[in-house]
């Protein structure tokens, strides 16, 4: 059997693939099993924030591999008594506890958010408010957050607990706030709703809200933190202070690793036993995401500042893009009417270079270490093939 029979045949259908095995990868590129090279604008839909086969980190990972891979909570490790300070300390938060993905570090944000309400509210606050096409993850009480419908079909009964803001609706945002609210949580940048940027002005009406009443702020930074935007947090741009912050995808460079930062005013909501996960925070993780960390600059996210800035140059330019969307290394691409995302995406795989969707736009997530001129190959491709439809 071939790669696609053996993945039909023996591996449950919870993901439609492109049609390619993929080997290896270099620097911005990967490679299938014929050896063809493709410029590589996904980076694992965000995770290899520093490409592949950076020294580095496979350093890093070896070094640890050879010491300790795993050991339980039950335990102190030394990479995640290097990991956690280097995080709270650079975001002015508080405290940090670490999960495995996304979805787990979202869950945890919503039961600090829980816990707080019945701590100082009894029970009172039952309510947690998303956005209006955000993406929160795909374990039940996520895929709830998720302020999209085609995700609350085939699975109920659903928790409740999740209602709705229009993003971007002051309006909207005075009408869902009430004495039941626990929480407001979201994206600076919907990723998979359709790399929709918010709002200064909604956002900052957002925090006053929360200030004035005591509802707690969650901010989402799995798709959009660990430098994707051109700062660490893509919060940092909105003049905020957040008192959660979840994050993952590129914290550990492709290593599965997630967390939940807290700020002062519930830095201890959680007490021992009340939250926990067998392979959160494990040595091999926080290991690879301290060579993130160290990576990850004042002077490398201003690379990916001005790199963001010739990408969104470049499609401007281009005369079939509609529209740019997103922040840095995270952007988002309409189209001229009429031109269908999945052809482009399609030829463009045709012509070695890959890139993703979100919604009806192009999302291009590439390795935040990507040159200059890799990003005009991939823009001079793009452009060619709107040129021929």
């Amino acid at each position: 059997m071939n790669f696609k029979e053996i993945d039909d045949t023996y591996v449950a259908h919870t993901y439609k693939r492109f049609p390619l095995l993929i080997t290896s990868g270099k620097g911005s590129y990967v490679f299938d099993d014929t050896g063809k090279a493709y410029l590589d604008l996904t980076a694992g839909i965000g995770v290899n924030s520093l490409g592949y086969g950076y020294e580095p980190l496979i350093h890093g990972i070896e070094k640890q591999a050879e010491k300790l891979i795993h050991i339980s909570n039950l335990f102190y490790n030394e990479p995640l008594l290097e990991l956690a300070p280097k995080l709270v300390k650079r975001t002015h938060m508080k405290k940090v506890f670490f999960q495995n993905s996304g979805a787990e570090a979202n869950e945890g944000a919503i039961k600090v958010a829980h816990k707080y309400a019945n701590d100082h509210y009894h029970g009172q606050r039952d309510t947690i408010l998303t956005l209006v096409n955000s993406f929160h993850g795909r374990t039940m009480e996520t895929l709830m957050a998720t302020g999209q419908d085609v995700f609350h079909h085939h699975f109920d009964p659903f928790p409740l607990g999740f209602d709705y803001i229009v993003a971007n609706s002051i309006d909207s945002l005075h009408e869902k706030v009430n004495d039941h609210t626990a929480a407001i949580m979201m994206e600076m940048i919907q990723g998979e709703g359709g790399v929709n940027d918010l709002d200064k002005a909604f956002v900052t009406e957002v925090q006053k809200v929360c200030d004035e009443k005591d509802i707690l702020l969650i901010i989402d930074e799995v798709q959009t933190g660990i430098g994707r935007t051109g700062t660490f947090f893509a919060y940092e741009q909105f003049g905020i202070h957040p008192d959660i912050v979840s994050f993952a995808k590129g914290i550990a460079g492709g290593i599965p690793m997630g967390g939940v930062l807290l700020s002062d005013k519930v830095e201890n909501t959680l007490n021992y036993g009340e939250h926990g996960s067998t392979f959160a925070g494990n040595p091999l993780a926080c290991a690879a995401a301290n060579v993130v960390l160290d990576t990850i600059t004042p002077t490398f996210l201003q690379n990916v500042k001005c790199k963001g800035k010739h990408l969104k140059a470049r499609l401007e330019a281009i005369d079939k893009v509609k529209s740019v969307t997103g922040l840095g290394l995270m952007v988002g691409v309409e189209l001229a009417d009429g031109i269908q995302v999945q052809d482009v995406i399609s030829k463009a795989r045709e012509n070695g270079v890959l890139f993703l969707t979100a919604k009806n736009k192009i999302r291009l997530l590439p390795p935040l270490t990507i040159s200059r001129s890799e990003i005009d190959i991939a823009m001079d491709v793009l452009e060619k093939i709107l040129e021929d439809m």
